[in-house]
């Protein structure tokens, strides 16, 4: 019985101490990935990397993480109109069946899903920032995005009328959809300013409007996306995602 207690006590010990060397063997790894995606995506900061599932030094062994969580806040994406830039506030992603280098200088994963998110005020630089003739005497902007409720988001307009502006915006509910690279926003129906019924072609050159997003981390795209509170959720995907190398 003594032995059999000795025995006992020498497998949980070293049990702890297998534990203990998975966890610092993940948070390094952790640490590394983080630098190396930081220096592949140009980032301003170090990202949040995550990798989950137990223990992990099976899975170094083997060459393949099942589970990567990333983080990354403010990343600048294209926009496809030269150097300008638009801001994604959280972009979200969780990486499947991630084969790497034994240095991490390389890691590519199997499939990725996640989410980004764009606030109201970076999406408007989609929209056109002079007022527009729309009609005879009549001019309008776009003022203002903001959550129209239901998924939709409400493009709040300016117009001035024969040179009075009027004193409230004229408020217009929007689908937003993805097309191909684009975030799409097109007016559910068309106002009335000014007590005059508008050419839809003219009135729709101020409501509806795309802004690209391009060159996001490692290849991933675009899927689908909805209005929130403080801005569009962007749901992305990808399949054989370059994170280094």
């Amino acid at each position: 019985m003594r032995a059999l207690r000795i025995l006992l006590i020498v497998v949980v010990i070293l049990g702890g101490l297998f534990v203990i060397a998975d966890r610092v063997a993940v948070n390094f790894a952790e640490s590394e990935a983080a630098d190396r995606l930081r220096g592949a995506e140009n980032l301003p900061s170090t990202p949040d990397v995550s990798i989950n599932g137990f223990p992990f030094l099976t899975q170094a062994v083997g060459g393949e993480l099942d589970d990567v969580e990333i983080g990354i806040d403010d990343y600048e994406a294209s926009t496809g109109k030269g150097t300008e830039k638009i801001r994604i506030d959280h972009l979200r992603a969780n990486m499947r069946g991630v084969d790497f280098a034994s240095d991490f200088s390389s890691a590519t994963a199997a499939t990725a899903t996640g989410t980004a998110t764009i606030g109201y005020g970076e999406l408007m630089k989609a929209t056109k920032s002079e007022p527009t003739d729309i009609a005879p005497g009549i001019t309008a902007k776009v003022v203002g995005l903001s959550d129209g409720g239901d998924g939709k988001i409400k493009v709040s307009l300016q117009a001035t009328v024969f040179g009075v502006e009027l004193p409230q915006p004229v408020d217009v509910l929007s689908s937003v959809t993805v097309k191909d690279d684009n975030v799409e926003v097109v007016a559910d129906g068309l106002p009335t300013i000014g007590g005059r019924q508008l050419a839809e072609s003219r009135i729709r050159a101020i409501t509806d409007f795309q802004q690209t997003i391009d060159e996001l981390p490692g290849g991933i795209e675009l899927d689908k996306v909805e209005a929130a509170k403080d801005g569009v959720e962007i749901t992305v995907k990808g399949s054989n995602v370059e994170l280094a190398g």
